[in-house]
């Protein structure tokens, strides 16, 4: 297990990186914690429980990427023989047995760069936001073409395709996956409890800007990677543009002219919400799907405004910063 090394990354998560320093073993032979500007005390916290500080420059753009690459290279620099390493976000908990059932499959799956497991929110009944949440978590295992930002990786695959990209302030995690799988690389996702991740998510306002900050990786994902035969989140683009902005503004601008009738296209909506109850019926309750459809029609309103943020930082050349969504704990 001295091959495994462990990177956090935070920013003002409080208790809850409290929670996610505690969780990692007490035979982890290096661990480093990556900093992106707290004001709550973060930093002492991660000193005192014995992990190596990285601060993150002020004058630059956070992101997630760009913290997780910092800390990979700590790691490097902690101890050079390191094969693998499990990065892990603050406002996450890791299951006591998960990084040796990690190495293991790792071990075992010498095709495989990357290997993740079972994400659940802390609190899923808290709030409707949360339980949306946890059910984003339940994804397929087997094969994927993804992983999030709690994942066991392949030191040598990481470093072959240059770690994350750190000018994404989302969908970092995707956007490396597409770059693993196209040098043959494998990403599994096994039925194994991995982390406990707290959302604290409360309010509307937070539900709105995640998905605004959704909008805005699955569009800059899209152009960075939408060529055939990737067509890397082009469909989701597609989508997000259509349900989001096309539809609305073809119905209410032909009003006039159409004498009301226009007004029949938006029965999409509820059309689009009962194939995706359907579909989900197959893996959650009724109450479950119904919350899961109805979620998935309205995301696509901030989404759209996320995707046209993305476009108009393009033209302008102004790149969009950080998206929180979260507050201290």
């Amino acid at each position: 297990m001295s091959r495994l090394g462990f990177v956090l990354i935070g920013r003002n998560e409080g208790e809850r990186l409290e929670r996610c320093l505690d969780s990692i073993p007490r035979w982890a032979s290096a661990v480093v914690y990556v900093d992106s500007g707290s004001t709550d005390g973060s930093v002492a916290l991660a000193r005192a429980k014995g992990a190596s500080v990285v601060i993150l420059d002020t004058t630059m753009p956070f992101t997630a990427a760009r913290a997780r690459n910092a800390g990979f290279e700590r790691l490097l620099s902690l101890n050079p023989e390191i094969e693998f390493v499990q990065f892990v976000d603050g406002d996450c908990e890791l299951d006591r047995a998960w990084p040796e059932r990690g190495v293991r499959e790792l071990e075992a799956r010498p095709e495989a760069a990357v290997i993740c497991g079972r994400r659940r929110e802390r609190f899923p009944d808290r709030t409707i936001y949360n339980r949306i949440i946890d059910m984003e978590w339940d994804t397929p295992v087997g094969d994927a073409k993804a992983c999030g930002g709690d994942a066991m990786m392949r030191v040598s695959s990481f470093r072959q395709v240059g770690g994350f990209n750190p000018k994404l302030i989302a969908g970092e995690e995707p956007e490396l996956c597409v770059r693993l799988r196209q040098k043959a690389w494998k990403i599994l996702r096994i039925d194994a409890e991995m982390t406990i991740h707290d959302a604290a998510m409360t309010r509307f306002q937070q539900c709105w800007k995640r998905n605004v900050r959704a909008g805005h990786a699955y569009s800059e994902g899209a152009a960075m990677h939408g060529r055939a035969p990737e067509r890397h989140w082009v469909r989701e683009t597609v989508s997000i543009v259509f349900w989001g902005f096309l539809l609305p503004l073809f119905s209410l601008s032909l009003v006039h002219s159409s004498h009301g009738s226009s007004l029949l296209l938006l029965a999409g909506y509820p059309i689009l919400a009962l194939r995706i109850y359907r579909r989900s019926r197959r893996r959650m309750q009724r109450a479950d799907a119904s919350l899961w459809a109805l979620y998935c029609v309205l995301s696509k309103f901030p989404m759209f405004v996320g995707c046209a943020e993305y476009f108009l930082s393009r033209i302008t050349g102004n790149p969009r910063r950080l998206v929180e969504y979260k507050g201290s704990a």
